[in-house]
């Protein structure tokens, strides 16, 4: 058994939490650049939490531009266990609808300008995607969701685009349609494969906030729309956090998905083949595994 501390990444809306216990903002130096903002740390119910606001407050960072291996490496280096990200969602089902919240279990991953892993030239590590949330976390969201009244979905699959465009329609119907997406966003990846490489629990909670562009009578995405949701939706998400660790625990077991081992047959390169600038960047994400070869 382990301690838990959480580790909360809010996206569009979510900002702060209120409610902790010594609660304080902490600046975390990375060898990967700048966090997104100071990390809000304090205590719910006995349990650590850290709180990231993805884009920043005052939402000044684009999607493209968030530091996401800064921000996972942070999170690491603080001691979390268990991220949970929360992001708002345009959706492509019509019974998933705004106001909604639905648990990720799948990505689509249609970025293309981002730094997707920590590894690379000098450190090669390979892990596995194909379960890419961790089941007991979207248990415990799924509960606290329902315990606050929201009217939650429990698996779907997310499609990550560029941005910071919404889709044209022919792009909405593909996604919808052929490609069989139920959410789309700008922002789960590549932070859902750079938690699993630093082998964290992560789950993805779909804030809908939106039909994206293919529901015949809502048309176009509107930016109205979509800001009058989100600050329903933030409500609800705090909602949904404040209840997390009552549900979550002080302590918890080893990961039954093997998240919390994800590397621990993933890096490919000799020890004597390791690039040392590299290794020592990866002290925080990969240091259980590199410190024992």
């Amino acid at each position: 058994m382990t301690k838990t501390k959480i580790g909360i990444i809010g996206g569009s809306g979510l900002y702060d939490i209120e409610g902790l216990e010594d609660r304080r903002w902490v600046s975390v130096e990375s060898p990967w650049g700048k966090p997104s903002d100071d990390i809000l740390t304090g205590r719910l119910h006995g349990v650590e939490l850290a709180f990231l606001p993805r884009h920043g407050r005052g939402h000044f960072l684009s999607p493209t531009d968030v530091p996401y291996r800064a921000n996972i490496d942070a999170l690491k280096r603080l001691g979390v266990t268990d991220v949970i990200s929360i992001s708002a969602c345009g959706s492509f089902r019509e019974e998933m609808a705004p106001g909604d919240f639905v648990i990720v279990d799948q990505f689509i991953d249609r970025t293309f300008a981002r730094d997707k892993s920590f590894f690379g030239t000098g450190c090669v590590a390979h892990v596995s995607m194909a379960h890419p949330t961790c089941d007991r976390l979207g248990d415990a969201c799924e509960t606290a969701a329902r315990d606050a009244g929201i009217k939650v979905h429990r698996g779907g699959t997310y499609l990550a685009m560029e941005g910071p465009q919404f889709s044209s329609l022919a792009e909405s119907k593909m996604y919808r349609e052929i490609w069989g997406a139920d959410v789309i966003g700008m922002t789960n990846m590549p932070e859902a494969k750079l938690a699993r490489e630093a082998e964290l629990c992560y789950a993805s909670v779909a804030m809908i906030t939106d039909y994206d562009s293919w529901h015949p009578d809502h048309g176009e995405v509107e930016i109205t729309q979509i800001v009058a949701t989100l600050m329903g939706n933030a409500e609800k998400g705090r909602e949904k956090v404040r209840r997390l660790p009552e549900i979550l625990g002080v302590e918890r077991a080893p990961c039954r998905q093997g998240c919390d081992h994800a590397l621990e047959f993933a890096i490919m390169t000799a020890p004597e083949k390791r690039d040392p600038d590299l290794v020592a960047k990866l002290d925080a994400v990969a240091g259980r595994v590199l410190n024992r070869d």
